[in-house]
């Protein structure tokens, strides 16, 4: 029996409100979620209005806490963060206004912090791989490929040398990165998560021998 036998709009209410009883919901993934339920569109939307309305449906929110939440807990940047709230059907506005709200000073010092918990475990191999390794767990975050070769720069400068001319090929490696930037740079109205993770990646690793 289609659940609107019995329920119309009670029903639709309580499909969302047991959904954001588990986890705060985008309009757009309840609105999907209603569409799979049969739920004819014009009692969706009433629905939905109705939740608007009184703050149990808000995008804005929701993008903000999204991106304080992911970045801090899982040091996401900004391209990755627009992306996953894209694919949760937030608004263009209201991505862009969040992943805006991010510090550039704070995303590169959690692209610095992430780099020192991976530093100690890369030791030993030969810098090619240190580098790709490093430089790419930034660029599968969301890290443009410029900043992830200056962090990972920095890192190895801090943990010094060996004699080596590591510090010129790793320039050179900037500099290719550099023009990776100008492939895979987007801003928040454009990206897509095949550009915070595979695009990204691979710039990164036509860069390096």
């Amino acid at each position: 029996m289609n659940v609107f036998d019995a329920g119309g709009e009670e029903a639709a209410r309580l499909i969302c409100l047991r959904l954001l009883a588990t986890a705060p919901r985008t309009r757009a993934q309840l609105a999907k979620e209603l569409r799979r339920r049969k739920v004819p569109q014009d009692v969706s939307e009433s629905v939905l209005g109705r939740f608007a309305e009184v703050g149990l449906i808000d995008d804005a929110a929701f993008a903000r806490a999204w991106v304080e939440s992911r970045h801090h807990g899982r040091g996401l940047a900004r391209r990755v963060l627009a992306a996953e709230l894209r694919q949760r059907g937030v608004p263009a506005e209201n991505v862009k206004d969040a992943v805006s709200a991010l510090d550039p000073h704070d995303e590169l010092a959690t692209a610095r912090g992430l780099v020192a918990k991976r530093l100690a475990a890369s030791r030993g191999k030969p810098m090619p791989v240190r580098v790709r390794q490093l430089a790419g767990m930034l660029a599968r975050k969301g890290y443009p490929p410029s900043v992830a070769f200056q962090v990972v720069r920095e890192a190895l400068e801090q943990e010094g040398g060996d004699g080596s001319d590591w510090r010129a090929d790793l320039a050179g490696l900037e500099d290719a990165a550099a023009d990776a930037d100008s492939v895979v740079a987007v801003d928040a109205d454009h990206t897509v998560a095949a550009d915070a993770d595979t695009g990204v990646t691979a710039d990164i690793d036509s860069a390096l021998p």
